[in-house]
């Protein structure tokens, strides 16, 4: 036998020996070994700390269900699997056909995000089951060091799916971080201490759970026009948490059908915050050539002034030079620019001739600015108007749009979502999506898409400090994030009090395209965080966290690809002082800390090990923010 052929065979035979056994033993004095009803799908490597999946089918009626558990406790209890179409019932009363198994490694490199070289190992089960009238099912299971998935395969189509019966039953002492959805999704999180008692009601596909076996951050992955969005619905008192699709609506199925990716990203706090499971099941990028994707800060001028500020060529050029001056790739240039001027919302017919954009463009190129414009999703419904727009801004020059108000994630606007990406690809435009849905894998599978709001972001009135100390470990931890920071100007913003908090949501948030919302003024007025944005790299080699309670804290490091480090922080409660340990690596580093100051942002300096420990002093629901460079004698600063 080849070699190859050997090795091969091995870690089939192996993945598979390791399907075999029920996850209960027999005991040795039985005479003949029944079925086994239950087995094991563990990580490859199978380490103590990494979780591991069981499929059980109940012996008295043939229903599903999923375990999860790591390091020897539960992450995820028994819990219901299974789905409900027009023809079939795929949720009880299932005999399993045959089962197999093989390890998917897979390598990519992201153009946005927290991690930019990726590799991906998960052991693969599939379980092929059938119905007592002979529908038949597959249940695609993977488990990696990071988490666990599930998704459904219908090799023969058995009409619309109405419902998933697919769940999640937490363990007794749960906790629970969650926002109540909505379509959205920009409702603020809540810290629960019983994920029981959280109220009855919905909520988003990215909630966090603290369970005896670990965090759980529940999401899903690889959704598509084939299928719709899903959240979560909640009973009052009950530990389970079902999937929902939107509105209950069914969803449309032609020939075969593979459901998204249920996903269960699982460790203890640093694995969940650092993890890319939710990319990594994703389907592999659509896009050859992303030279072109090019990711960077950007000044974004609606919460500078919005309309008041101007949208005119006049003003524009202005916003323009502002961000040459900072070194900051692009400018965004948000709702009104194609609009008639007696009418704000309504479509100037002669757009595509009469407007001032193609001139900005040219300005703006001239001095190392690329524009991004705002569109209403609307004028990309219809092919024929989808092409006019998006060939036009192509010829134009514009980099990239900041596409808003989907505010649905229906089936059907998930086909518009695979139209728009189609188009934007093939028309080179970098995209960030608002008024949207979450990302689900996208940004592997179309990495022109930079980032996606989805949070309730800078624009908000209402958030909270708590809010603030839930997005590492909940939104941002499955993919970038238009949160909008660096609004200093914002009196209504909850770390008011704080502008190194401000100043360290720019590197706690990461965003492909990070939206600096901050004024002009607002900046100058204060020249450290001029200094400090001045500094961000256009995108993330690494992310590590360093430490955090969510809801209540979280601080995260960021290296750029020049080896520097950048710290974000920020803290619920009283002013105090942090002690941060750093996770920089070997030897002495130069670090730079921005706190608040009596008479503004404070800039010190220390000389540390890369594995020490930081104090730093912190306002009332406030943070910080830090810069960290390899030290040498005779070096004093950071800056490049």
């Amino acid at each position: 036998m080849p070699v190859q052929l050997r090795a091969r065979t091995i870690v089939l035979t192996l993945c598979s020996a390791l399907l075999a056994g029920a996850a209960t033993a027999l005991p040795a004095s039985a005479s003949a070994p029944a079925a086994p009803t239950a087995w094991n799908v563990p990580a490859p490597g199978a380490a103590h700390d990494s979780p591991t999946a069981t499929v059980a089918l109940d012996p008295a009626d043939g229903h599903p269900t999923l375990t999860v558990r790591r390091a020897g406790a539960t992450v995820i209890a028994a819990s219901p699997l299974g789905l409900v179409t027009e023809q079939a019932d795929f949720s009880a009363h299932l005999t399993l056909l045959g089962r197999s198994a093989r390890t998917v490694t897979e390598h990519y490199t992201a153009t946005a995000g927290k991690a930019r070289h990726r590799t991906a190992r998960m052991t693969e089960a599939r379980f092929r089951f059938r119905t007592a009238d002979g529908a038949r099912v597959d249940l695609v299971t993977r488990v990696a060091r990071d988490g666990v998935a599930y998704r459904y395969v219908l090799p023969q189509n058995h009409g619309d799916v109405l419902r998933e019966t697919s769940a999640f039953t937490l363990p007794a002492g749960t906790g629970a971080v969650l926002n109540a959805y909505r379509a959205d999704n920009e409702l603020p999180f809540v810290r629960y201490e019983s994920a029981a008692d959280a109220p009855a009601g919905t909520y988003s596909m990215q909630g966090l759970f603290r369970t005896p076996g670990g965090y759980a951050l529940i999401a899903e992955s690889g959704v598509n026009g084939s299928y719709a969005g899903a959240h979560l619905t909640h009973e009052a008192a009950s530990p389970t948490y079902r999937v929902s699709l939107w509105n209950d609506e069914p969803v449309q199925t032609q020939g075969t059908l593979t459901t998204p990716w249920r996903t269960v990203v699982t460790g203890d706090l640093t694995t969940v915050t650092e993890s890319t499971l939710v990319d990594d099941l994703a389907p592999p990028s659509r896009v050859r050539d992303t030279s072109w994707v090019k990711p960077g800060p950007a000044l974004w001028t609606w919460l500078a002034g919005g309309k008041a500020a101007g949208q005119s060529l006049t003003a524009q050029e202005k916003f323009v030079d502002y961000a040459a001056e900072r070194h900051w790739p692009y400018e965004v240039v948000d709702a009104g620019w194609y609009f008639r001027t007696d009418a704000w919302d309504v479509v100037d017919p002669d757009w595509q001739t009469d407007s001032w954009m193609p001139e900005l463009v040219r300005y703006a190129a001239a001095k190392g600015v690329g524009i991004q414009v705002w569109l209403h999703y609307s004028l990309l419904t219809d092919p024929a108007e989808r092409e006019k727009w998006l060939g036009t801004l192509e010829r134009w020059g514009v980099k990239g749009v900041k596409i808003d108000f989907m505010d649905s994630e229906s089936q059907e606007r998930m086909r518009w979502y695979d139209d728009v990406l189609e188009s934007t690809a093939r028309h080179h435009l970098m995209v960030n999506f608002h008024g949207s849905t979450i990302p689900k894998g996208v940004q592997r599978t179309w990495p022109q898409v930079m980032t996606l709001e989805g949070v309730g972001g800078e624009e908000k009135r209402d958030n909270t400090a708590e809010h603030l100390a839930s997005l590492p470990f909940t939104r941002n931890a499955i993919g970038s994030m238009d949160f909008t920071p660096g609004a200093f100007q914002r009196p209504n913003r909850p770390n008011a009090g704080s502008d190194a908090g401000e100043l360290g949501l720019t590197v706690l948030y990461e965003s492909g395209v990070q939206n600096l919302s901050g004024t002009p003024d607002s900046y100058d007025a204060r020249p450290e965080a001029r200094r400090f944005l001045e500094q961000l790299p256009a995108r993330w080699e690494e992310t590590r966290l360093l430490t955090g309670d969510p809801g209540r804290s979280a601080v995260l490091a960021r290296r750029a690809a020049d080896g520097r480090w950048f710290v974000g922080g920020t803290f619920v409660g009283a002013a105090h002082t942090a002690d941060v340990p750093l996770r920089l690596g070997a030897g002495r580093w130069l670090v730079e800390t921005l706190t608040d100051g009596a008479s503004g942002l404070a800039r010190t300096t220390h000389v540390v090990r890369g594995e020490s420990t930081v104090s730093v002093p912190v306002a009332t629901d406030g943070g910080f923010a830090a810069l960290a460079c390899r030290w040498y004698v005779g070096r004093t600063t950071c800056e490049r």
